[in-house]
């Protein structure tokens, strides 16, 4: 395990290659100082791994699980059904696929076991639930990330700002227009 000794997020993905997409999540994690931890948990290749990850994860205190899969995408419904936690499946896009396969079996999930899904590639997204699942019961993540969101409201009105400024330079260059 990585990232911490007492995790409450887990970070999963199928795959190393996968972590190329799966590094927004971790990224989001460590900018809110939240103790996560990152595997590779292969449905198909360490099922045996991947189902005592699922039924440990709660009693060794993970709170939410982000799970990153691509092609097949199994990992996120077979986590999803062997613990009560949250689980946020991340289609993975292939190399050679665009990730609607991925996307499909992660949200496709027969009734009973549900996995919040995000876009695909959409592991900020990931990391920014699980913290709203977490803030959910602890108010200073709730505080952060009711910062976050301020600061994205400031940034929009900024950029406002700056195009307005624009549209009006360029009327007054060109007023036939």
């Amino acid at each position: 395990m990585a990232e911490s000794a007492t995790p409450i997020v887990g970070v999963i993905m199928g795959s190393d290659s996968d972590f190329s997409v799966m590094a927004e999540a971790v990224h989001v994690l460590r900018d809110f100082g939240i103790p996560h931890e990152v595997e590779v948990v292969s449905a198909h290749r360490t099922p045996d791994k991947m189902v005592s990850y699922a039924r440990e994860a709660a009693g060794r205190g993970l709170r939410v699980i982000i799970a990153g899969a691509g092609g097949a995408a199994h990992l996120p419904g077979m986590v999803a059904s062997m613990t009560t936690l949250p689980v946020i499946g991340v289609p993975v896009p292939l190399a050679k696929l665009d990730g609607m396969d991925s996307l499909l079996s992660i949200v496709q999930m027969p009734g009973g076991i549900p996995v919040a899904t995000v876009s695909i590639g959409g592991a900020k997204n990931a990391g920014l639930l699980a913290l709203r699942i977490l803030g959910a019961a602890d108010s200073q993540v709730a505080e952060q990330l009711a910062e976050y969101a301020q600061a994205l409201t400031d940034a929009v009105e900024l950029k406002n700002a700056a195009l307005q400024a624009r549209v009006a330079a360029d009327a007054e260059a060109d007023p036939a227009h």
